[in-house]
């Protein structure tokens, strides 16, 4: 199967986006961006909030419950230039953005640097008041690299968290085709209501759509709502610039598993529904990473990788169901006494991808050239090309703050 990947052209997912049709600001209410439906009888469209209607009986949708984080700071130099440090991933003291994120200073992080020409040497100082002290930041740039760099953090006084830190001085980072500063508006909508773990640089924005009131509707129809974790990173916005799929390399993201996931998806007998691409990387990553412990018969890892590529290796033949795998892992979990799973994956699904657990998609629509947008086209074939057409012809919003779709 992975001799299909080199064939894959990554212009055969691209499509004319004006510049006209990406939503800049969200909708004033959540629930009531447009929603495009996309099943065997074909495409209709109606308001987000009329979602629970269109679900199969018996259905789950899975959330990806990741919290985006104030991930940029603006640092002056004494000459005026402007620094700009995007912080992406924690490395020390841990590099659990849970733990992180709690503890004083100090603290490594790797990060993307903005005008990095002004930033040779030297401490970068911001001053700033938090929860009514004065602090005083620093930042040292300890190792640079072509894409990313190490920067040490330091602050005074040093017991404050460093979540108060990021709320304190941090900005929103929105997308880059958005093309604008954030402003107090992004810090509730850029942002799901369900949000819980802080550790995401972008927002698993399928999930902006929902509002308490239409969580409420769809428990009142009987829809089962369960939440996994995927801590969102800048990658995800990386196009596919390499002319063919094969040679692109895909980010790593964290991911965190909880046991009473497993035993939902164990148990439940509908359809799974992920909210978001996010939701599905990480339900699938986790059947894969399973797989490859029913395998090996070896002991369950609470932490663990999925690479790339790596579901395309296995054989044509059939595969086990996931409940089954999913059965294997809350066995051995049980074991030794391990509560969640923790790690990492880089999986890219395409077209040939075989999916495990996701019967359904929830999402919202996706730039031209995306990984993302191979997902869609992985699940749905060349039908979405007909959705996306459909949604430029009936005025649909696109991207982050855009419209949603429904795939069944």
């Amino acid at each position: 199967m992975k001799n299909l990947i080199p064939s894959i052209d990554p212009s055969a997912f691209r499509y004319d986006l004006p510049k006209e049709r990406i939503a800049q600001y969200p909708l004033a209410e959540r629930d009531l961006s447009k929603l495009l439906i996309m099943n065997h009888r074909g495409i209709t469209s109606d308001t987000f909030r009329t979602l629970p209607s269109h679900l199969p009986d018996g259905a789950m949708l899975l959330f990806n419950n990741t919290k985006v984080i104030r991930a940029r700071m603006v640092f002056r130099k004494v000459t005026g230039a402007a620094i700009e440090v995007f912080f992406l991933n924690p490395l020390e003291p841990s590099r659990d953005h849970e733990v992180v994120f709690g503890l004083g200073s100090p603290a490594v992080w790797e990060c993307v640097i903005g005008n990095a020409r002004k930033w040779k040497n030297g401490e970068l100082v911001l001053q700033f008041p938090c929860g009514g002290v004065e602090v005083t930041l620093r930042a040292e740039m300890l190792a640079k690299g072509r894409e990313s760099s190490e920067v040490g953090l330091i602050w005074e006084p040093q017991q404050i968290p460093l979540a108060d830190i990021f709320e304190a001085v941090g900005h929103i980072p929105l997308p880059p085709y958005l093309d604008r500063s954030d402003e107090p508006l992004d810090v509730d909508r850029y942002q799901t209501v369900y949000a819980h773990y802080d550790g995401s640089v972008a927002a698993p924005t399928a999930g902006l759509h929902f509002t308490p009131a239409v969580l409420s509707d769809l428990a009142a129809r009987g829809i089962r709502q369960e939440k996994i974790t995927l801590h969102v990173g800048a990658g995800t916005f990386r196009p596919v610039s390499a002319s063919s799929v094969a040679d692109h390399v895909m980010h790593r993201e964290e991911i965190v598993v909880q046991r009473e996931l497993l035993e939902a998806l164990v148990e439940h007998p509908g359809m799974v529904i992920p909210v978001g691409t996010t939701s599905v990387r990480t339900v699938e990553s986790v059947y894969w990473y399973g797989l490859r412990a029913m395998q090996e018969q070896g002991l369950i890892a609470p932490h663990f990788s999925v690479d790339q590529w790596e579901p395309y290796d296995y054989p044509d033949s059939s595969l086990p169901p996931y409940r089954e795998v999913f059965a294997y892992l809350l066995k051995g979990m049980a074991e030794q006494g391990v509560s969640s799973l923790r790690g990492a994956t880089r999986l890219m699904i395409v077209p040939g991808y075989r999916f495990a657990v996701t019967g359904g998609l929830i999402t919202n629509f996706h730039q031209p050239g995306s990984t993302l947008l191979m997902l869609v086209a992985a699940l749905v074939g060349e039908r979405w090309k007909e959705a996306y057409r459909f949604a430029l012809d009936n005025d649909f919003r696109f991207l982050s703050y855009g419209d949603a779709c429904l795939f069944l």
